[in-house]
């Protein structure tokens, strides 16, 4: 079950029927170096949370009141910057000794409920088991900056013609949910046969692509297959407890199995060798070129790679270090949206590289001595090690 304060932010997201979903960045702490540090919040859904429309060439503010983790308050301001070359909003002014915009948040989800016209109830949560419970309980999934949660309805970009044929025709014959595999050929085969660019586009891209639109068909699947089930007469308070869990648990099961689907996808279409969950010293996500190699005493330590694939990894990464104890130069492939630098220069210490979609870089602090690769420039060293023509 959901610790208790993940329960009371759903609680409060659906009794108040909104809620923003934003994982925090080095740029929101200040540690950027850019502008005055504060939560970033997404412009095209301002009246979810100010009174003060975006305007060009002027600043506006708005106090407000908000409650953190149920047992903090900070008298609080919503600013929308419009001067020069700014165009966005950010939450500011939280006092002194404020825990939650620190470095080491970095990476914590921040989820923002309004609950009257200038207050608000606010959560960070910084455990990757927090962080997948509340999106699954919600039926957000940050894969973009921001996430958001309407009630009933979660607003998501229109989806093209004919992606969305293709969807609806896997749905309709559904009667059951199908194994996740399913839903990712399907996602790639609407993305194949309706994006005639697709192929070319970088493996970053793909991934991004890939994951956003799967997710979008997963959720068709189950507004269908679950109805019924949401809508049914309950037994008793553990009938229903019951099936959220199922719900939530199919949710997260998918989110993780998705990612390793569309990554073994990337490989394969790249001409990368590779097995997957393979036991050698336990049983990595990704090892390339295979067992074979692994098991031959005279194939060269550095032609050997092990991936592990983590839809979050800011308390998971460490499960890298006991597989595949012959490979020294571990990877986490992530598209997790930042990390602190703390735990970077920990990775850095202990020989994990980070690869994540290159989109998502600017999420994460610089650390030295730490290059997160992008998804394509892992392809890229991997193929020049094991000397493969391009």
């Amino acid at each position: 079950m959901p610790a208790p304060l993940v329960e009371q932010a759903v609680i409060d997201a659906w009794d108040h029927g909104n809620a923003i979903l934003k994982y925090i960045s080095p740029n929101d702490t200040g540690k950027t170096g850019g502008h005055q540090c504060g939560f970033y919040l997404p412009k095209h859904s301002w009246r979810m949370f100010t009174i003060n429309p975006p305007k060009k060439g002027k600043n506006a503010e708005q106090m407000v009141e908000v409650l953190w983790q149920g047992d903090l308050t900070t008298q609080s301001c919503i600013k929308w910057y419009g001067v020069g070359t700014r165009s966005e909003y950010r939450i500011t002014r939280f006092g002194r000794d404020f825990p939650f915009l620190t470095e080491d948040n970095v990476g914590d989800l921040f989820v923002l409920i309004r609950t009257g016209e200038s207050t608000f109830k606010a959560f960070v949560f910084d455990h990757a088991a927090d962080i997948e419970d509340i999106q699954a309980s919600l039926g957000v999934e940050v894969t973009g900056t921001v996430g958001i949660f309407t009630g009933v309805r979660r607003t998501e970009e229109t989806e093209d013609d004919c992606i969305n044929k293709h969807f609806r025709v896997f749905v309709e014959k559904l009667r059951a949910f199908p194994d996740t595999s399913s839903f990712s050929n399907t996602a790639l085969k609407a993305l194949l046969d309706c994006m005639p660019r697709f192929g070319s586009l970088s493996p970053d891209i793909r991934l991004m692509a890939l994951i956003e639109n799967e997710y979008s068909l997963f959720r068709m699947a189950e507004r269908l297959l679950c109805q019924d089930e949401i809508f049914r007469q309950y037994r008793s308070v553990d009938d229903f407890l019951s099936t959220a869990s199922r719900i939530m648990n199919r949710r997260k099961s998918r989110a993780g199995r998705s990612l390793e689907n569309h990554v073994g996808y990337i490989l394969r279409d790249t001409k990368v060798p590779f097995q997957a969950r393979v036991t050698v010293d336990g049983v990595p996500d990704i090892l390339i070129p295979g067992k074979e190699a692994y098991l031959d005493k005279d194939w060269p330590l550095d032609r050997l790679f092990t991936v592990g694939v983590k839809t979050t990894c800011k308390d998971r990464w460490r499960q890298v270090l006991n597989e595949a104890k012959r490979v020294p130069k571990k990877h986490i492939l992530t598209i997790q949206h930042g990390i602190s630098a703390k735990q970077l220069m920990e990775m850095r210490d202990s020989g994990v590289s980070l690869v994540v979609p290159k989109a998502l870089h600017s999420l994460y602090p610089a650390v030295p001595g730490m290059q997160i690769l992008s998804i394509g420039g892992f392809i890229t060293t991997v193929r020049r090690s094991l000397a493969l023509a391009s």
